[in-house]
């Protein structure tokens, strides 16, 4: 039997042509996506589907004899189940309408993201890839915190920079201002000291005014003396 032959077996309990071709096809392609991405197909009373790795190994060429060197692969593998080994073996009897595979018991089909029963493969894949999805959480905030950590040093050193600038522009106003502090106190003492040099002055021009009038009265006196002393003699 090939596919076209199976779709028609599947059309005559469907009652339609192509909602067969679709099933099947449907059918068929979850199962190779499922076996490929490494999950298990498991059809109770019908058989399993798997990948099975190979690990490398030496075979011989059945031709020549020769030993050749096999590289490490993935191949396909059915299992039939025990109601199939059973049918055909003949110790059990098809039956004559419904179906020949036993109905898999209620509350064993829980649906994947592919929608096929969940298997310890797919368990296992499922556990990878949570912990693949944890360690990039991980990674994600360790990263976050090495970027706040390298931010906060950057504030750090941005302010230790702008004290050090406000420093040297402190010491170099410094002498400025004490120049400005030197410059006013001059300017204000200023007057004081023309005020100081004015009165000295005035003083000075007083002293002479009063030596030069006290002069002539000595010469007076100094005279009538030696008018008396001529006299006498």
């Amino acid at each position: 039997m090939n596919k076209a032959q199976l779709v028609e077996a599947v059309a005559e309990q469907l009652g339609g042509r192509k909602a067969a071709a679709e099933a099947v096809d449907a059918v068929l392609d979850t199962m190779v996506r499922a076996v490929v991405a490494g999950d298990r197909v498991s059809v109770t009373g019908f058989g399993t589907f798997e990948k099975v790795e190979r690990s490398a190994r030496f075979a011989r060429n059945p031709q020549t004899g020769e030993r050749v060197k096999v590289k490490k692969t993935a191949v396909p593998r059915f299992r039939p189940g025990q109601g199939f080994k059973d049918l055909v073996a003949g110790s059990k009897k098809l039956p004559k309408d419904g179906p020949s595979v036993k109905k898999a018991p209620k509350g064993s089909l829980t649906p994947g993201k592919s929608g096929v029963a969940a298997t310890p493969a797919a368990k296992r894949a499922a556990t990878k890839r949570a912990a693949a999805a944890g360690a990039a959480t991980v990674t994600a905030t360790k990263k976050t915190a090495a970027k706040k950590t390298a931010t906060t040093a950057a504030k750090k050193a941005t302010a230790v920079k702008a004290a050090a600038t406000k420093t040297t522009a402190a010491k170099k106003a410094a002498p400025a201002k004490a120049a400005a502090s030197k410059t006013a106190a001059a300017k204000k003492a200023a007057p004081a000291k023309a005020a100081a040099k004015k009165t000295a002055t005035t003083a000075a021009k007083k002293a002479t005014a009063t030596a030069k009038k006290t002069a002539p009265a000595k010469k007076t006196t100094t005279r009538k003396t030696t008018a008396r002393k001529s006299t006498a003699k």
